[in-house]
């Protein structure tokens, strides 16, 4: 700690993403990314930028990104946000529309992003237990809020909340912005974007690293009622006007046109979602239902914090959580069938 830091600085507590590691040897199970490279119109997209659009400054409201957008979610342009990764977008929601004098309101296992924004902009929360069974009950969350931020899928469960649930929050809570982190919600969910014509409080925020194979050029876009919008963009412009640079607008516009080959994609880790599931479960694992791209699953007789250690001393890396209520349970990101049977062939070796 330093002399020179703020107080809100020696506050923090940083948030730790998942490791990244310089062996490529590894498998990596442990941070969500798709095994698929994105649509073979990403790469010619970013080939075809020139020295002038690399000399000039971006586009800053991504016009023809958020056109698109738009138009796949049956909305206007004006009620599309773009960002530098779903990230930066939610942390811009926790500072323009969800700081206010009540408490903010999130779940208790969720994205543990949450309390680390809340930290930074001193933002008063809560958190509301999810059920025994891990699903989120919304009526559990106070009709009288600063706003409430959920995963859907949650994260890092992956179950998935109906939109008939979504519907009764917004309906209880029409006095206070209610963000949806669609993060996963491609792979086996419904959008909540379809609701945002009846609410003018509900806030969409999805990503382009996990279905769409991007998680290397970081785009995310947030979408809701223009008001809602317009005070994103305010603090977007008090922070940094240019999020998006010209090469991830370009392939951003390429993976969003190409319905195909994302749909193919999507359906494969689907697939491979449910093989790995079957192969847990005849292994005694139990495996939440999930909607998302990885699986949450504890073992009946060993812990999770061996068989995390001893699947890393086979070359496998995955994800565990030392948190209450959840840190007997393995995050195992779904990956190609030949990562998938590896770690299942690990198991079998350190069960045994």
């Amino acid at each position: 700690m330093s002399r020179y830091w703020s107080k809100v600085t020696g506050a923090l507590t940083p948030y730790v993403p998942g490791e990244q590691p310089l062996d490529q040897r590894l498998v990596k199970l442990n941070t969500n990314e798709s095994p698929y490279p994105p649509s073979p119109s990403v790469r010619e997209a970013i080939s075809s930028a020139s020295d002038d659009d690399l000399r000039r400054y971006p586009d800053p409201e991504s016009c023809a990104l958020r056109e698109a957008i738009a138009a796949r979610n049956g909305l206007e342009p004006h009620s599309v946000f773009l960002g530098n990764g779903s990230d930066e977008v939610i942390a811009l929601c926790f500072m323009s529309l969800l700081k206010h004098d009540l408490p903010l309101y999130f779940p208790d296992i969720s994205y543990s992003f949450y309390p680390v924004w809340a930290g930074l902009f001193e933002i008063a929360y809560e958190t509301v237990p999810v059920c025994d069974d891990f699903t989120i009950d919304p009526s559990a969350y106070p009709a009288k809020n600063g706003g409430i931020i959920i995963p859907n899928p949650n994260a890092p469960t992956g179950i998935l909340m109906s939109l008939e649930s979504i519907r009764a929050l917004l309906e209880r809570c029409r006095d206070s912005v209610v963000v949806i982190d669609e993060a996963y919600i491609d792979f086996g969910g419904e959008s909540a974007a379809q609701l945002i014509p009846d609410f003018d409080n509900l806030l969409v925020v999805q990503t382009l690293s996990k279905s769409r194979s991007l998680a290397g050029l970081r785009v995310g876009f947030a979408m809701g009622d223009p008001a809602l919008i317009e005070g994103l963009n305010r603090v977007k412009n008090s922070f940094n006007s240019y999020p998006l640079d010209v090469l991830a607008q370009r392939a951003a516009l390429a993976a969003i046109g190409d319905e195909e080959y994302f749909a193919e994609c999507c359906g494969r880790i689907v697939d491979s979602r449910r093989k790995l599931t079957e192969g847990l479960l005849a292994r005694h694992f139990d495996v939440l239902p999930s909607h998302a791209n990885f699986v949450f699953a504890r073992h009946r007789d060993q812990s999770a914090k061996s068989l995390f250690q001893g699947l890393r001393e086979h070359g496998i890396i995955v994800r565990h959580f030392e948190r209450d209520r959840i840190d007997n349970f393995l995050r195992i990101s779904v990956a190609a069938d030949e990562a998938n049977n590896a770690l299942l062939e690990a198991l079998d070796e350190l069960i045994k």
